[in-house]
C-alpha cells in the first residue's frame, strides 16, 4: 500500500490515477472526482474504489473486506463506490 502523501505535494487527481494504473495498484479514494475522470475521460486504471461518504473510522474494515469480497470485479477494473451499506459496482471496460 501506498499513501499519495508518500510522493510529496498533491500532483492532482488525473496524476495520481495514472500513477496507480503504471504501478497496477486498486486506487483507494474519498473524492468523488475520480468518476468522471474515468467515465468521462476514458482515462485508464486498475480499479478504484470510492468511499465518499465512510466515516475514517470505519475505512479499513470497509477496505478488506471489499477487498476481500470484490477483488474479481477489481481485478477487471471494476469501480466500486460505497454509500451506506450499499456497494455499488460498476465496470467501465
Amino acid at each position: 500500500m501506498t499513501e499519495s502523501r508518500e510522493r510529496g505535494p498533491d500532483p492532482g487527481d488525473r496524476t495520481l490515477l495514472e500513477w496507480a494504473a503504471s504501478e497496477r495498484r486498486i486506487l483507494v479514494t474519498m473524492d468523488k472526482d475520480f468518476g468522471q475522470i474515468v467515465f468521462v475521460d476514458k482515462v485508464s486504471h486498475c480499479g478504484l474504489v470510492r468511499l465518499p461518504d465512510v466515516p475514517a473510522t470505519k475505512r479499513i474494515a470497509l477496505v478488506q473486506k471489499l477487498l476481500q469480497d470484490h477483488a474479481h470485479e477489481l481485478a477487471d477494473g471494476a469501480i466500486l463506490t460505497v454509500r451506506g451499506d450499499r456497494v455499488r459496482i460498476a465496470r467501465v471496460r
